[in-house]
Protein backbone atom coordinates (compact mmCIF):
# COMPACT_ATOMS: atom_id res chain seq x y z
CA UNK A 1 0.00 0.00 0.00
CA UNK A 2 1.35 3.43 -0.92
CA UNK A 3 5.01 4.36 -1.00
CA UNK A 4 7.76 2.41 0.71
CA UNK A 5 10.32 4.20 2.89
CA UNK A 6 13.18 4.35 0.37
CA UNK A 7 13.43 7.87 -1.06
CA UNK A 8 9.74 8.52 -0.57
CA UNK A 9 8.53 11.57 -2.55
CA UNK A 10 8.73 14.45 -0.08
CA UNK A 11 5.47 15.82 1.29
CA UNK A 12 6.82 19.37 1.25
CA UNK A 13 7.54 19.11 -2.49
CA UNK A 14 4.07 17.74 -3.14
CA UNK A 15 2.55 20.56 -1.08
CA UNK A 16 4.38 23.16 -3.19
CA UNK A 17 1.85 22.50 -5.96
CA UNK A 18 -1.08 24.91 -5.64
CA UNK A 19 -2.96 23.27 -8.57
CA UNK A 20 -3.07 26.55 -10.48
CA UNK A 21 -3.18 24.84 -13.88
CA UNK A 22 -0.33 26.71 -15.59
CA UNK A 23 1.23 23.32 -16.30
CA UNK A 24 -1.73 22.03 -18.30
CA UNK A 25 -0.98 23.60 -21.71
CA UNK A 26 2.70 22.64 -21.33
CA UNK A 27 1.97 18.95 -20.76
CA UNK A 28 2.03 16.69 -23.85
CA UNK A 29 -0.23 13.98 -22.39
CA UNK A 30 -2.79 16.53 -21.24
CA UNK A 31 -2.68 18.01 -24.76
CA UNK A 32 -3.37 14.55 -26.18
CA UNK A 33 -6.08 13.32 -23.85
CA UNK A 34 -7.32 16.30 -21.81
CA UNK A 35 -7.59 14.19 -18.64
CA UNK A 36 -6.66 15.71 -15.29
CA UNK A 37 -4.84 12.59 -14.11
CA UNK A 38 -2.55 12.85 -17.13
CA UNK A 39 -1.39 16.35 -16.22
CA UNK A 40 1.44 17.28 -13.86
CA UNK A 41 -0.88 18.61 -11.17
CA UNK A 42 -3.07 15.52 -11.55
CA UNK A 43 -0.09 13.22 -11.13
CA UNK A 44 1.03 15.20 -8.08
CA UNK A 45 -2.46 14.69 -6.62
CA UNK A 46 -2.03 10.93 -7.18
CA UNK A 47 1.35 11.10 -5.45
CA UNK A 48 -0.29 12.76 -2.46
CA UNK A 49 -2.84 9.94 -2.34
CA UNK A 50 -0.07 7.33 -2.45
CA UNK A 51 1.74 9.19 0.32
CA UNK A 52 -1.44 8.75 2.35
CA UNK A 53 -1.46 5.01 1.70
CA UNK A 54 -3.38 4.62 -1.57
CA UNK A 55 -2.03 1.70 -3.64
CA UNK A 56 0.33 2.39 -6.51
CA UNK A 57 -0.97 -0.53 -8.54
CA UNK A 58 -3.65 0.32 -11.06
CA UNK A 59 -4.59 3.87 -12.01
CA UNK A 60 -1.72 5.56 -10.16
CA UNK A 61 1.04 3.58 -11.84
CA UNK A 62 -0.67 3.83 -15.25
CA UNK A 63 -0.76 7.64 -15.11
CA UNK A 64 2.82 7.80 -13.82
CA UNK A 65 3.97 5.51 -16.65
CA UNK A 66 2.23 7.69 -19.25
CA UNK A 67 4.29 10.78 -18.27
CA UNK A 68 7.07 11.57 -20.76
CA UNK A 69 9.23 13.24 -18.08
CA UNK A 70 9.73 16.06 -20.59
CA UNK A 71 9.75 18.61 -17.74
CA UNK A 72 7.76 21.15 -19.70
CA UNK A 73 5.89 21.75 -16.46
CA UNK A 74 9.12 22.94 -14.78
CA UNK A 75 9.31 25.83 -17.22
CA UNK A 76 5.59 26.61 -16.96
CA UNK A 77 5.22 26.38 -13.16
CA UNK A 78 5.10 29.78 -11.37
CA UNK A 79 5.48 28.11 -7.95
CA UNK A 80 8.79 26.37 -8.62
CA UNK A 81 7.45 22.87 -7.99
CA UNK A 82 10.23 20.27 -8.30
CA UNK A 83 8.26 17.91 -10.50
CA UNK A 84 11.53 16.38 -11.74
CA UNK A 85 12.37 15.11 -8.25
CA UNK A 86 8.82 13.98 -7.61
CA UNK A 87 8.38 11.98 -10.82
CA UNK A 88 11.85 10.47 -10.49
CA UNK A 89 11.14 9.24 -6.95
CA UNK A 90 7.64 8.03 -7.84
CA UNK A 91 8.85 6.17 -10.92
CA UNK A 92 11.38 4.32 -8.78
CA UNK A 93 8.60 3.41 -6.33
CA UNK A 94 6.45 2.06 -9.17
CA UNK A 95 9.36 0.11 -10.60
CA UNK A 96 10.01 -1.56 -7.25
CA UNK A 97 6.46 -2.22 -6.17
CA UNK A 98 4.14 -2.70 -9.12
CA UNK A 99 4.23 -6.09 -10.88
CA UNK A 100 3.96 -5.76 -14.65
CA UNK A 101 2.50 -8.25 -17.13
CA UNK A 102 5.00 -10.72 -18.58
CA UNK A 103 4.86 -9.12 -22.04
CA UNK A 104 5.72 -5.70 -20.63
CA UNK A 105 8.49 -7.10 -18.45
CA UNK A 106 9.97 -8.79 -21.50
CA UNK A 107 9.78 -5.60 -23.55
CA UNK A 108 11.46 -3.53 -20.85
CA UNK A 109 14.12 -6.17 -20.34
CA UNK A 110 14.88 -6.13 -24.08
CA UNK A 111 15.01 -2.33 -24.26
CA UNK A 112 17.24 -1.87 -21.23
CA UNK A 113 19.31 -4.87 -22.16
CA UNK A 114 20.15 -3.20 -25.48
CA UNK A 115 20.16 0.58 -25.55
CA UNK A 116 22.49 1.39 -22.62
CA UNK A 117 25.12 -1.00 -24.01
CA UNK A 118 27.19 0.30 -26.97
CA UNK A 119 28.64 -3.12 -27.84
CA UNK A 120 25.19 -4.65 -28.13
CA UNK A 121 24.03 -1.64 -30.11
CA UNK A 122 26.86 -2.20 -32.56
CA UNK A 123 25.58 -5.72 -33.16
CA UNK A 124 22.07 -4.31 -33.66
CA UNK A 125 23.53 -1.78 -36.09
CA UNK A 126 25.17 -4.57 -38.09
CA UNK A 127 21.86 -6.44 -38.22
CA UNK A 128 20.07 -3.27 -39.39
CA UNK A 129 22.70 -2.77 -42.09
CA UNK A 130 22.04 -6.32 -43.32
CA UNK A 131 18.29 -5.67 -43.35
CA UNK A 132 18.86 -2.54 -45.44
CA UNK A 133 21.28 -4.26 -47.83
CA UNK A 134 18.85 -7.10 -48.55
CA UNK A 135 15.92 -4.75 -49.16
CA UNK A 136 14.02 -6.24 -46.23
CA UNK A 137 13.62 -2.85 -44.59
CA UNK A 138 11.65 -1.50 -47.55
CA UNK A 139 9.45 -4.57 -47.36
CA UNK A 140 8.85 -4.02 -43.63
CA UNK A 141 7.64 -0.50 -44.38
CA UNK A 142 4.91 -1.63 -46.74
CA UNK A 143 1.58 -1.15 -45.03
CA UNK A 144 0.44 -4.70 -45.71
CA UNK A 145 3.48 -6.00 -43.83
CA UNK A 146 3.87 -3.22 -41.25
CA UNK A 147 0.27 -3.54 -40.08
CA UNK A 148 0.95 -7.14 -39.06
CA UNK A 149 4.02 -6.31 -36.98
CA UNK A 150 3.88 -5.78 -33.20
CA UNK A 151 3.52 -2.08 -32.41
CA UNK A 152 6.91 -1.84 -30.73
CA UNK A 153 8.68 -3.49 -33.70
CA UNK A 154 6.95 -1.11 -36.08
CA UNK A 155 7.93 1.85 -33.90
CA UNK A 156 11.55 0.73 -33.59
CA UNK A 157 11.91 0.22 -37.33
CA UNK A 158 10.32 3.56 -38.18
CA UNK A 159 12.61 5.65 -35.99
CA UNK A 160 15.87 3.76 -36.60
CA UNK A 161 18.14 5.92 -38.78
CA UNK A 162 19.61 4.73 -42.06
CA UNK A 163 22.93 3.03 -41.39
CA UNK A 164 25.85 5.21 -42.46
CA UNK A 165 29.59 4.55 -42.08
CA UNK A 166 30.77 5.03 -38.51
CA UNK A 167 33.22 7.86 -37.93
CA UNK A 168 36.09 7.05 -35.59
CA UNK A 169 36.86 9.77 -33.06
CA UNK A 170 40.32 9.69 -31.49
CA UNK A 171 40.62 9.39 -27.71
CA UNK A 172 42.63 12.61 -27.74
CA UNK A 173 42.07 15.57 -30.05
CA UNK A 174 44.59 18.43 -29.69
CA UNK A 175 43.49 22.04 -29.53
CA UNK A 176 43.89 24.22 -32.60
CA UNK A 177 46.19 27.14 -31.87
CA UNK A 178 46.74 28.32 -28.32
CA UNK A 179 45.14 25.90 -25.86
CA UNK A 180 42.37 27.42 -23.71
CA UNK A 181 41.76 24.33 -21.58
CA UNK A 182 41.08 20.59 -21.57
CA UNK A 183 37.61 19.08 -21.72
CA UNK A 184 36.29 15.54 -21.49
CA UNK A 185 33.58 14.48 -23.92
CA UNK A 186 30.80 11.97 -23.39
CA UNK A 187 30.26 9.88 -26.50
CA UNK A 188 27.01 8.23 -25.36
CA UNK A 189 25.28 5.00 -26.35
CA UNK A 190 22.95 5.59 -29.32
CA UNK A 191 25.01 8.67 -30.21
CA UNK A 192 28.29 6.75 -30.48
CA UNK A 193 26.83 3.92 -32.56
CA UNK A 194 24.27 5.60 -34.83
CA UNK A 195 25.36 9.27 -34.73
CA UNK A 196 29.15 9.03 -34.58
CA UNK A 197 29.35 11.98 -36.99
CA UNK A 198 27.84 14.16 -34.24
CA UNK A 199 30.62 13.18 -31.85
CA UNK A 200 33.24 13.82 -34.52
CA UNK A 201 31.74 17.25 -35.24
CA UNK A 202 31.61 18.06 -31.52
CA UNK A 203 35.31 17.21 -31.09
CA UNK A 204 36.28 19.31 -34.11
CA UNK A 205 34.29 22.31 -32.90
CA UNK A 206 35.78 22.14 -29.40
CA UNK A 207 39.29 21.77 -30.85
CA UNK A 208 38.75 24.67 -33.24
CA UNK A 209 37.69 26.81 -30.28
CA UNK A 210 41.02 26.06 -28.58
CA UNK A 211 40.19 23.12 -26.31
CA UNK A 212 42.04 19.86 -26.01
CA UNK A 213 39.45 17.07 -26.11
CA UNK A 214 39.86 13.89 -24.07
CA UNK A 215 37.50 10.94 -24.66
CA UNK A 216 38.05 8.34 -21.92
CA UNK A 217 37.85 4.92 -23.63
CA UNK A 218 36.46 3.31 -20.45
CA UNK A 219 33.26 5.37 -20.53
CA UNK A 220 29.92 3.71 -21.21
CA UNK A 221 26.28 4.60 -20.62
CA UNK A 222 25.68 7.59 -18.34
CA UNK A 223 22.52 6.00 -16.89
CA UNK A 224 20.03 8.52 -18.28
CA UNK A 225 17.64 5.99 -19.84
CA UNK A 226 17.59 3.84 -16.69
CA UNK A 227 17.24 6.78 -14.31
CA UNK A 228 14.38 8.37 -16.22
CA UNK A 229 12.55 5.01 -16.19
CA UNK A 230 12.86 4.55 -12.43
CA UNK A 231 15.48 1.80 -12.65
CA UNK A 232 17.46 3.32 -9.80
CA UNK A 233 20.04 0.58 -9.02
CA UNK A 234 20.90 0.32 -12.72
CA UNK A 235 21.26 4.10 -13.05
CA UNK A 236 23.49 4.25 -9.96
CA UNK A 237 25.83 1.65 -11.44
CA UNK A 238 26.15 3.52 -14.72
CA UNK A 239 26.69 6.84 -12.91
CA UNK A 240 29.50 5.43 -10.76
CA UNK A 241 31.24 4.00 -13.81
CA UNK A 242 30.95 7.34 -15.64
CA UNK A 243 32.47 9.25 -12.73
CA UNK A 244 35.30 6.71 -12.50
CA UNK A 245 36.03 7.04 -16.22
CA UNK A 246 36.29 10.84 -16.22
CA UNK A 247 37.84 11.55 -12.81
CA UNK A 248 41.32 10.45 -13.88
CA UNK A 249 41.18 12.22 -17.24
CA UNK A 250 42.41 15.54 -15.83
CA UNK A 251 39.79 17.71 -17.52
CA UNK A 252 38.43 21.14 -16.63
CA UNK A 253 34.87 20.28 -17.71
CA UNK A 254 32.86 17.38 -19.09
CA UNK A 255 31.05 18.42 -22.26
CA UNK A 256 27.88 16.56 -23.28
CA UNK A 257 26.17 16.81 -26.66
CA UNK A 258 23.01 14.81 -25.82
CA UNK A 259 20.38 16.68 -23.81
CA UNK A 260 19.06 13.66 -21.91
CA UNK A 261 22.55 12.58 -20.89
CA UNK A 262 23.51 16.06 -19.70
CA UNK A 263 20.35 16.32 -17.62
CA UNK A 264 21.06 12.99 -15.93
CA UNK A 265 24.73 13.76 -15.27
CA UNK A 266 23.88 17.10 -13.70
CA UNK A 267 21.65 15.15 -11.29
CA UNK A 268 24.30 12.67 -10.16
CA UNK A 269 24.58 14.47 -6.83
CA UNK A 270 20.97 13.58 -6.01
CA UNK A 271 21.13 10.10 -7.52
CA UNK A 272 24.22 9.10 -5.53
CA UNK A 273 23.41 10.91 -2.30
CA UNK A 274 23.37 7.65 -0.31
CA UNK A 275 26.53 6.23 -1.89
CA UNK A 276 29.10 7.38 0.64
CA UNK A 277 32.25 6.79 -1.44
CA UNK A 278 30.62 8.66 -4.34
CA UNK A 279 28.24 11.26 -2.89
CA UNK A 280 30.69 14.18 -2.76
CA UNK A 281 32.46 13.13 -5.93
CA UNK A 282 29.09 13.01 -7.72
CA UNK A 283 28.25 16.55 -6.65
CA UNK A 284 31.62 17.79 -7.95
CA UNK A 285 31.18 15.88 -11.20
CA UNK A 286 27.69 17.32 -11.75
CA UNK A 287 29.02 20.83 -11.19
CA UNK A 288 31.65 20.40 -13.92
CA UNK A 289 29.22 18.94 -16.49
CA UNK A 290 28.26 21.28 -19.32
CA UNK A 291 26.04 20.96 -22.36
CA UNK A 292 27.93 21.77 -25.56
CA UNK A 293 25.93 24.93 -26.29
CA UNK A 294 26.12 26.07 -22.68
CA UNK A 295 29.90 25.58 -22.64
CA UNK A 296 30.57 27.35 -25.94
CA UNK A 297 28.56 30.40 -24.89
CA UNK A 298 30.29 30.49 -21.49
CA UNK A 299 33.81 30.47 -22.97
CA UNK A 300 32.97 32.73 -25.92
CA UNK A 301 33.78 32.16 -29.60
CA UNK A 302 37.30 32.25 -31.01
CA UNK A 303 37.05 30.39 -34.31
CA UNK A 304 35.60 32.47 -37.19
CA UNK A 305 32.33 31.33 -38.77
CA UNK A 306 31.93 31.14 -42.54
CA UNK A 307 28.50 31.95 -44.02
CA UNK A 308 25.84 29.27 -44.24
CA UNK A 309 22.97 30.40 -46.43
CA UNK A 310 20.28 28.15 -45.01
CA UNK A 311 17.00 28.49 -43.15
CA UNK A 312 16.98 26.57 -39.86
CA UNK A 313 14.11 25.57 -37.57
CA UNK A 314 15.46 25.03 -34.07
CA UNK A 315 13.74 22.34 -31.98
CA UNK A 316 14.17 22.60 -28.20
CA UNK A 317 15.11 19.18 -26.85
CA UNK A 318 13.08 18.89 -23.64
CA UNK A 319 15.92 17.85 -21.38
CA UNK A 320 17.94 20.83 -22.54
CA UNK A 321 15.24 23.52 -22.53
CA UNK A 322 13.17 22.36 -19.57
CA UNK A 323 15.31 20.07 -17.40
CA UNK A 324 18.51 22.12 -17.80
CA UNK A 325 16.91 25.49 -18.53
CA UNK A 326 19.11 26.10 -21.59
CA UNK A 327 17.21 27.81 -24.38
CA UNK A 328 19.10 30.96 -25.31
CA UNK A 329 22.56 29.42 -25.82
CA UNK A 330 21.78 27.25 -28.89
CA UNK A 331 19.90 30.12 -30.52
CA UNK A 332 22.80 32.49 -29.83
CA UNK A 333 25.25 30.08 -31.47
CA UNK A 334 23.04 29.63 -34.53
CA UNK A 335 22.29 33.35 -34.74
CA UNK A 336 26.01 34.16 -34.85
CA UNK A 337 26.50 32.22 -38.11
CA UNK A 338 26.50 34.62 -41.09
CA UNK A 339 23.73 33.98 -43.60
CA UNK A 340 21.81 31.55 -41.40
CA UNK A 341 18.12 32.34 -40.93
CA UNK A 342 16.71 31.04 -37.65
CA UNK A 343 12.99 30.20 -37.54
CA UNK A 344 10.92 29.31 -34.48
CA UNK A 345 8.62 26.29 -34.34
CA UNK A 346 5.03 26.86 -33.20
CA UNK A 347 4.31 25.21 -29.84
CA UNK A 348 8.01 24.44 -29.64
CA UNK A 349 7.82 23.83 -25.90
CA UNK A 350 5.78 20.64 -26.42
CA UNK A 351 7.74 17.37 -26.55
CA UNK A 352 8.24 15.62 -29.90
CA UNK A 353 7.35 12.28 -28.28
CA UNK A 354 10.79 10.69 -28.25
CA UNK A 355 11.48 11.07 -24.51
CA UNK A 356 14.19 8.45 -24.14
CA UNK A 357 12.46 5.13 -24.81
CA UNK A 358 8.91 6.49 -24.46
CA UNK A 359 8.34 6.08 -28.19
CA UNK A 360 8.91 2.34 -27.76
CA UNK A 361 6.95 1.86 -24.54
CA UNK A 362 4.05 4.13 -25.58
CA UNK A 363 4.28 4.04 -29.36
CA UNK A 364 0.78 5.33 -30.08
CA UNK A 365 1.04 8.48 -27.97
CA UNK A 366 4.58 9.13 -29.18
CA UNK A 367 3.49 8.78 -32.79
CA UNK A 368 0.72 11.35 -32.35
CA UNK A 369 3.09 13.80 -30.67
CA UNK A 370 5.63 13.22 -33.43
CA UNK A 371 3.01 13.96 -36.09
CA UNK A 372 2.10 17.23 -34.36
CA UNK A 373 5.75 18.22 -34.14
CA UNK A 374 6.38 17.33 -37.80
CA UNK A 375 3.46 19.49 -38.88
CA UNK A 376 4.80 22.47 -36.94
CA UNK A 377 8.36 21.94 -38.20
CA UNK A 378 7.23 21.77 -41.83
CA UNK A 379 5.08 24.89 -41.35
CA UNK A 380 8.24 26.93 -40.77
CA UNK A 381 9.32 26.30 -44.36
CA UNK A 382 12.88 25.78 -43.14
CA UNK A 383 15.21 23.51 -45.08
CA UNK A 384 16.90 22.15 -41.97
CA UNK A 385 15.71 21.25 -38.48
CA UNK A 386 18.34 21.44 -35.75
CA UNK A 387 18.23 19.98 -32.26
CA UNK A 388 20.53 18.68 -29.53
CA UNK A 389 19.43 15.11 -28.85
CA UNK A 390 19.69 11.96 -31.00
CA UNK A 391 16.23 10.75 -29.99
CA UNK A 392 14.66 13.99 -31.22
CA UNK A 393 16.47 13.72 -34.56
CA UNK A 394 15.15 10.19 -35.13
CA UNK A 395 11.63 11.03 -33.95
CA UNK A 396 11.21 14.18 -36.06
CA UNK A 397 12.78 12.66 -39.16
CA UNK A 398 10.49 9.63 -38.91
CA UNK A 399 7.37 11.76 -38.36
CA UNK A 400 8.19 13.98 -41.36
CA UNK A 401 8.68 10.91 -43.55
CA UNK A 402 5.26 9.58 -42.50
CA UNK A 403 3.79 12.69 -44.07
CA UNK A 404 5.51 11.85 -47.35
CA UNK A 405 7.99 14.67 -46.91
CA UNK A 406 11.69 14.88 -46.10
CA UNK A 407 13.82 17.34 -44.18
CA UNK A 408 17.45 17.54 -43.19
CA UNK A 409 17.57 16.83 -39.45
CA UNK A 410 20.93 17.50 -37.83
CA UNK A 411 22.57 18.17 -34.49
CA UNK A 412 23.65 21.66 -33.45
CA UNK A 413 27.27 20.45 -33.38
CA UNK A 414 27.07 19.58 -37.09
CA UNK A 415 25.83 23.05 -38.02
CA UNK A 416 28.63 24.68 -36.00
CA UNK A 417 31.14 22.31 -37.58
CA UNK A 418 29.93 23.26 -41.04
CA UNK A 419 30.34 26.95 -40.21
CA UNK A 420 33.71 26.66 -38.45
CA UNK A 421 35.64 23.92 -40.25
CA UNK A 422 33.59 23.26 -43.38
CA UNK A 423 34.03 19.53 -42.69
CA UNK A 424 30.31 18.79 -42.39
CA UNK A 425 27.96 19.62 -45.24
CA UNK A 426 24.30 20.47 -44.57
CA UNK A 427 22.68 18.35 -47.26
Amino acid sequence: MGFDTHHTPLAELIDDCVHCGFCLPACPTYALWGTEADSPRGRIHLMAQALGGAPLKGAVSAHIDSCLSCMGCLTACPSGVHYDELIEATRAQVERQVPRPLSERALRAAIFGLFPHPRRLRLARAALALVEATGLRSLLRREAVASRLPEVVRAMESIAPAVSPRVKVADHVPAAGERRGTVGMLTGCVQSVFFSSVNAATARVLAAEGFEVVIPPAQGCCGALSGHAGREPEAIGFAKATIDAFETAGVDAVVVNAAGCGSAMKSYGRLLRDEKPYAQRAAVFSAMTRDLAEFLVEVGPRAPRRPLHVSVAYHDACHLAHAQGIRAAPRALLGAIPGLELREIAHGEICCGSAGVYNLLHAGAARELGDRKASNVLATGAGVVVTTNPGCIMQIRSAVERRGRSIVAVHLAEVLDAAITGTFELA
